[in-house]
């Protein structure tokens, strides 16, 4: 511990003292580190940050069910299935090919431009179906995979015990492909909280924009040092959850497998 500790002094004490000793390093300063600035936007940049949450929840909630559905879709057996899982296929290859910003863009300029009665034109309720189209696609590999690790006999038991497909999938082989895939679930949508701020290309004041205004306004980039202090806060205590659920997984498997 005491190793640990000393080299990681070294290494930040080395690190910041070559930074604060780089010929631009006071003009930085002076742009990035007005804590006058910062007290001053934080409130402002809070609230506009709600909407970034709010849009990350709507959309994870969507995502959930609706990725979990591809994920079922695509795994259908059989010939009679195969034009499901074909579509399933095209899209998750299409939206996983694709730029988030790009559908962000096409979907919140596009749709509202065609013109047609009964189409939304809040480009808040466009950032977050592309944010769906887009996680979707990701989210619905991670369900498949988990789907996958659940060996065939667990299906081909329950199917002998005169369960239907169906029931099999909902019963016996979701359930424990679900508590497999938790990790890296709350990895994506751990890209999805920080990728709300691409609203911002739609014109939306949410936590970007709104640093980006004050920024204007008062010609210093500290908004956006407070924009990131705000992201850190919300991800970092997700990612330790997601470690400590890995941890969690890891010490589980080691336990049924001395057991065995």
């Amino acid at each position: 511990m005491l190793i640990a500790f000393a080299s990681t002094v070294v290494f930040f004490g080395t690190l910041a003292f070559l930074i604060t000793r780089a010929p631009g390093w006071d003009n930085f300063k002076a742009y990035f580190f007005d804590w006058e600035l910062y007290r001053e936007s934080l409130p402002e940049i809070a609230s506009a940050f709600l909407l970034n949450v709010k849009i990350f929840l709507i959309a994870e909630s969507i995502i959930l069910v609706t990725a979990l559905a591809l994920a079922i879709l695509r795994s259908l057996p059989g010939p009679v299935f195969f034009p499901i899982r074909a579509l399933a296929i095209v899209y998750a290859d299409l939206f996983r090919g694709l730029p988030t910003i790009l559908v962000i863009l096409m979907l919140g300029f596009g749709m509202p431009a065609l013109g047609v009665e009964g189409i939304p034109l809040d480009p808040v309720f466009w950032a977050v179906v592309a944010l769906v189209l887009v996680y979707t696609a990701y989210v619905s590999e991670v369900y498949r995979a988990g789907i996958e690790s659940v060996h065939p006999s667990q299906d081909a038991a329950a199917r002998s015990l005169g369960l239907t497909r169906f029931q099999s999938l909902r019963h016996v082989v979701v359930p424990q492909a679900i508590r497999r895939v938790i990790p890296p679930l709350l990895n994506d949508f751990i890209g999805l909280q920080k990728d709300t701020a691409l609203v911002s290309t739609l014109g939306v004041v949410e936590v970007l924009r709104q640093s980006q205004i004050i920024e204007a306004a008062r010609f210093n980039g500290t908004p956006y040092l407070v924009a990131a202090t705000l992201f850190v806060a919300l991800t970092i205590p997700l990612a330790r959850f997601t470690d400590w659920l890995v941890a969690r997984d890891r010490k589980r498997r080691l336990a049924a497998g001395v057991a065995q």
